[in-house]
């Protein structure tokens, strides 16, 4: 019996001793993992202020925070187990879900690229009426079924980053990924939406180099919400794009993905101006993609369209 006690010990220390060897393997996996799902957290952030605008001041917070726990949720209750699974029953088809979920954000980008071209962009929405609380309500519901597609992507691409580890390291990984990524992207936000709040403040109290950078972060948050704006639009087709290319290079059409990079270390051979080259490329790329997904999703509603007026009486 003391003999098993003991061995039973020995065993438990082990283990203790492997999973405090791999902290550090599973920290930096983390790490990892997060930057490079940065495109899309990038988009995260620069979409979700949108769902709190035209509330007022004080609900701006709490809906943020409701939005973030469903975020959370998504990301924890309904994501992370089918990451698990797939990994342990289907890893083969973590890199097409990957491409295609890249084709969905060259979609989204490339859309909004369309719209601002042909002046969709700056058409103010008409307000919305109705009872505030059910409208707060509709509006967070809307925010977390984005997020629900935003995170999936953060998390695919995380697993696809750890998908050689062992699935319990796979599972701390995802839960650090997904806790850092709601409270960078979600902190962010709430930062973003007050800022105005923070320079009214400023404007009305200290000193006169006070209340000038008070005026100053007044006068600048519509110029803030467009850079976001545009910094997700492009986020969203250089991951997009990016992600489909490095799909592609196992596959015959690994000549597209190999030429980005040959094309990015003929300008230079310095790190950034590389990286610069390819992210820039892989925009592109992704432009071209959500072009043609545009192309497609437009053709199939003109047939719906057309097939629902001829079979209506």
């Amino acid at each position: 019996m003391a003999s098993g006690l003991a061995a039973l010990l020995d065993d438990v220390a082990a283990i203790a001793r492997l999973a405090a060897a791999s902290l550090d393997d599973v920290s930096a996996a983390a790490g990892k993992a997060s930057v490079k799902a940065a495109g899309v957290v990038v988009d995260d952030t620069a979409v979700t202020p949108t769902y709190v605008t035209g509330f007022s001041p004080e609900r701006e917070l709490p809906m943020i925070w409701r939005i973030a726990l469903g975020s959370l949720r998504n990301k924890l209750l309904i994501l992370l187990p089918a990451a698990l699974l797939l990994s342990a029953l289907l890893p083969v088809a973590i890199t097409p879900l990957l491409m295609i979920g890249g084709a969905f954000l060259c979609f989204e980008g490339a859309e909004k690229i369309l719209e601002i071209v042909h002046g969709g962009h700056g058409e103010e929405a008409a307000p919305e009426e109705g009872d505030p609380a059910h409208l707060e309500k509709e509006k967070v519901s809307g925010a977390i079924r984005t997020d629900l597609i935003l995170s999936a992507e953060i998390m695919a691409i995380a697993l696809a980053d750890v998908a050689s580890k062992p699935l319990w390291e796979q599972g701390v990984v995802l839960v650090i990924v997904s806790i850092l990524v709601t409270i960078g992207v979600y902190g962010a936000v709430g930062l973003i939406v007050k800022l105005d709040d923070i320079g009214l403040h400023l404007a009305r109290r200290g000193g006169a180099a006070i209340r000038a950078v008070g005026r100053s972060l007044v006068r600048l948050m519509p110029m803030i919400l467009s850079l976001l704006e545009t910094v997700g639009m492009v986020a969203m087709l250089w991951v997009g794009g990016g992600i489909i290319l490095h799909g592609l290079e196992h596959s015959p059409l690994s000549a597209l993905p190999h030429l980005v990079h040959a094309a990015s270390a003929a300008v230079s051979h310095a790190g950034i101006i590389v990286w610069t080259i390819g992210a820039l490329l892989s925009a592109i790329f992704g432009f071209l993609v959500g072009l043609g997904v545009v192309a497609v999703v437009h053709a199939v509603q003109k047939v719906r369209g057309k097939n629902q007026a001829f079979t209506s009486p």
